[in-house]
């Protein structure tokens, strides 16, 4: 999915500042130059909880500098999750997912200033484990303890010299810095489940809280921590077409999904929240020996605060 940037660049530089991913210019005190570092990684960590709890509207997103033509920022993940049977009620969900950030840093001698493209890799991969405690036919409630593992990888694309006046420990964070991080936390879910041969109706309520924090920097000052907090609603019905497909019918599609996120350091970025519609057609078949009983593809149209574009999502479910 590839999404414009804000109408104006000056919302972006202020949302940048907020996350502690705009350079400032040099200073010869210890004390500002850790808390640049500092901001440096929090910021980091703040882009990986995008993506921590499954998630339709972040599934694959990109943001666009309408200045430069590249992307700016982009996300993807894939995953999902399952009751082992209706006799063990164990829930469990695994979550993969990785983004890539563009920066802008300006560096400043005080008389010229240059604009510095910095490039951060992430890759997350997030666990669930939980017990699906059922409420009547329909509605079940789920408990879910999460785990995620990270790895952010910064590579700075400019000649040293050009950032001589930034001190060692912040050329290192630049140019080839790593880290990992680690999150704990956890998730609560009600389910919905309405299944009949005229329709399907599935609903998902969910509120996710993990605690990210880095370890093993290449940068021994730097130690980054965030939140990833989010509300998270999703719903999805299925009908019949009336047209049949490997002896079982074809059923159209809709979605519907709205994302929450309501940790500070999300925010500044101007995503607070984010709504996803969709439509497509699912294949079943499960009368037929094979690997998933039902085959998806759904046109995904997002919405969020000065952002919209379109996905196309394939999926599969067993």
């Amino acid at each position: 999915m590839r999404l414009p940037s804000r109408t104006h660049h000056g919302g972006w530089s202020a949302a940048l500042l907020a996350l502690g991913l705009a350079a400032e210019g040099a200073s010869a005190q210890t004390t500002a130059r850790s808390e640049r570092l500092q901001r440096y990684a929090n910021g980091v960590l703040s882009l990986m909880s995008y993506t921590v709890a499954p998630d339709v509207t972040t599934s694959s997103l990109s943001f666009q500098d309408a200045s430069a033509g590249n992307p700016d920022l982009s996300m993807t993940q894939f995953g999902g999750g399952f009751v082992i049977s209706d006799s063990t009620r164990v829930y469990l969900e695994g979550n993969a997912a990785y983004s890539r950030y563009d920066p802008r840093f300006v560096f400043s001698d005080g008389d010229v200033q240059s604009r510095i493209p910095v490039k951060w890799n992430t890759v997350s991969a997030t666990g669930g484990v939980g017990w699906d405690f059922p409420l009547g036919s329909k509605w079940s409630l789920r408990p879910i303890f999460n785990f995620t593992l990270g790895y952010v990888a910064s590579d700075l694309q400019v000649a040293r010299a050009v950032v001589e006046n930034r001190t060692e420990e912040e050329i290192e964070f630049l140019d080839g810095g790593k880290m990992k991080a680690y999150g704990l936390g956890g998730s609560l879910m009600a389910v919905y489940e309405y299944d009949k041969p005229d329709r399907e109706i599935d609903f998902e309520g969910r509120y996710t809280n993990v605690r990210l924090h880095s370890y093993g920097s290449s940068s021994e000052a730097v130690q980054g921590k965030a939140t990833s907090e989010s509300l998270i609603l999703w719903g999805r019905m299925r009908v019949p077409t009336g047209m049949m497909a490997m002896d079982r019918p074809v059923r159209y599609v809709f979605e519907l999904a709205h994302t929450s996120y309501l940790d500070s350091s999300a925010k500044a970025l101007g995503l607070e929240n984010l709504t996803s519609l969709g439509i497509g057609l699912e294949l079943d078949t499960s009368k037929h020996d094979l690997l998933f009983n039902r085959w998806r593809a759904i046109l995904r149209h997002l919405l969020g605060p000065n952002v919209s574009g379109w996905s196309l999502g394939l999926a599969a479910s067993f």
